[in-house]
C-alpha cells in the first residue's frame, strides 16, 4: 500500500473489500499451515442450541452470554490445511441454496478467492459429515469445473451409507431443513461419487493430518487431528457447539443420535483439556481457535489471543 490513509474520514480508511471484519486467520502447527476461513453466519432459532433443556435455563444461558433470546447467529468455519505437497480443504461451507433465505452464509468460495487461494490447488477434501453447511459450497455453479479432476474427497463410509436413506426422527430442526439436507446430500452424491475415498474409523490424509470417525452428530461424523513438531490442533466439526462447554449434555437440534453426540462431546472435551492442544470447530465464533479447560463437570473454552 502506498501513500497515507486520511484518518479524518473513517470511510476512506476501510479496505476496498466488501468485508468489514477479517474472515481468514492463519495458524501454524509445526510444519503444517492451517487457515481458518469464515463461511459467514447461519441464523437459527435458539431452541436449536438445546431442545432438551428447560426453556428457562436455556434463556438464562443466552442472557449470561449477552445473546438474543429468540435467534442465534451460528458461525460457519471451514479450514484449509497445507501439509507436505498436499492442500486439504476441511468442509466446503453452506453454498447458495435457492430455497433458503440465508444471505449472510455461503461465503467460503468467495473468501478463498479473496485470499488468493485457487480451488484448483486443493488436492484433498475432508468432510466431517454431509450436512448441507459442510458440502453445499461444492454445489455452487462453476465450482466443480474449478476443482482438480483427481480431487480426493475423504468421508466416513458410515456417513455415505446414512445419507442413502437418512433418518431424522430424533432431530429437532425448523420446517424445511430436513428436505433441504436430504436434497443437498443427494445432489452432492450424484455430482461427486467418483471422487469419494471412504474410510471406516481413521485415515491419514496427509503427513500429520488424520481424520477419525466419532459418530453421534451423524453416524459418520468425523474430526480431523493435526500433529507436527510436538504441536497439535483438532478440527472438531459439529462435535462441539458454544453451549456445549457449559452444558455438554444439552442436545443440538441437528444431532441424529443426541445421547451418543453428548458422549462424543464430553469424551472429546476431556481429551482436549488433557492435551491442552488447540481446537477449531465449525460453529464456534470466528476464528474459533482456542483451548479447552476442565471446570468441574463442565468445561471452559479459552480463546487464543490473536497473533498478528
Amino acid at each position: 500500500m502506498t501513500g497515507q490513509t486520511d484518518t479524518r474520514d473513517p470511510h476512506r480508511a476501510r479496505p476496498s473489500s466488501e468485508e468489514l471484519v477479517p474472515s481468514r486467520y492463519a495458524v501454524r502447527i509445526g510444519e503444517i499451515d492451517v487457515l481458518v476461513v469464515s463461511d459467514g453466519v447461519l441464523p437459527l432459532p435458539t431452541a436449536m442450541l438445546a431442545h432438551n433443556a428447560d426453556p428457562a435455563l436455556r434463556a438464562e444461558w443466552l442472557d449470561d452470554m449477552f445473546l438474543a433470546p429468540d435467534a442465534f447467529d451460528w458461525p460457519l468455519n471451514a479450514v484449509l490445511v497445507r501439509s507436505g505437497e498436499q492442500t486439504i480443504l476441511i468442509d466446503a461451507g453452506l453454498g447458495l441454496d435457492p430455497n433458503l433465505d440465508l444471505p449472510r452464509a455461503g461465503q467460503l468460495v468467495k473468501r478463498l478467492e479473496a485470499g488468493g487461494i485457487n480451488l484448483a490447488s486443493v488436492t484433498d477434501l475432508v468432510l466431517t459429515h454431509m450436512h448441507m453447511d459442510h458440502i453445499g459450497g461444492l454445489l455452487i455453479d462453476g465450482v466443480k469445473e474449478q476443482l482438480r479432476p483427481d480431487l480426493r474427497i475423504h468421508v466416513a463410509a458410515a456417513e455415505v451409507a446414512f445419507w442413502e436413506a437418512p433418518d431424522f426422527s430424533r432431530t429437532s430442526m425448523p420446517t424445511g431443513f430436513p428436505d433441504a439436507l436430504r436434497s443437498t446430500a443427494r445432489r452432492f452424491s450424484e455430482a461427486y461419487r467418483s471422487h469419494l475415498r471412504t474410510f471406516e474409523e481413521a485415515h491419514e490424509v496427509a503427513p500429520g493430518v488424520v481424520v477419525h470417525r466419532t459418530g453421534g452428530h451423524t453416524p459418520g461424523h468425523s474430526v480431523v487431528r493435526m500433529t507436527s513438531g510436538g504441536e497439535r490442533l483438532t478440527f472438531a466439526g459439529d462435535a462441539i457447539f458454544p453451549v456445549g462447554f457449559d452444558q455438554p449434555n444439552w442436545h443440538n437440534g441437528f444431532e441424529h443420535d443426541p445421547e451418543e453426540a453428548a458422549r462424543v462431546r464430553i469424551r472429546l472435551l476431556r481429551e482436549l483439556a488433557g492435551t491442552r492442544e488447540q481446537l477449531v470447530a465449525t460453529h464456534l465464533p470466528f476464528p474459533s481457535v482456542g483451548r479447552v479447560a476442565a471446570d468441574g463437570d463442565a468445561f471452559r473454552w479459552v480463546p487464543v489471543f490473536w497473533d498478528y
